[in-house]
């Protein structure tokens, strides 16, 4: 499967936001995901094994429970895909920060010596 077919869904999207926290429990995921979308554990448990499967996510156990984290070597694929893209808005962030920097030079009190 594709990066982008993985990511592609809100739920793993999700999912790999909550494990960008730290690890997590596959407890702690469900719960948080069930909340959040209404779907079942068995849903929620596909979503993480499409995640693993596709190497986005690792597991361990520990004991009875299974906690995950985030494997960054698919993101890094997506990233370097993204750079193609990068000088689109490059520019204007840019941009953005120079006036950010300008309004916060021009909201800054005045000292009595500069009057």
């Amino acid at each position: 499967m594709h990066a982008f077919d993985v990511l592609g869904d809100p739920v793993r999207r999700r999912i790999l936001e909550l494990l960008a926290e730290g690890e997590q429990t596959s407890g702690a995921v469900t719960a948080a995901i069930q909340r959040e979308f209404g779907i079942s554990q068995p849903a929620v448990s596909q979503h993480l094994r499409v995640l693993r499967d596709n190497g986005f996510a690792t597991v361990r156990a520990e004991g009875t429970r299974r906690l995950y984290t985030v494997d960054t070597a698919p993101l890094r694929e997506v990233d370097l895909w993204l750079e193609t893209f990068r000088r689109f808005w490059g520019q204007r962030l840019d941009a953005l920060a120079t006036e950010l920097a300008r309004g916060k030079r021009e909201r800054r009190p005045k000292k009595k010596d500069d009057a």
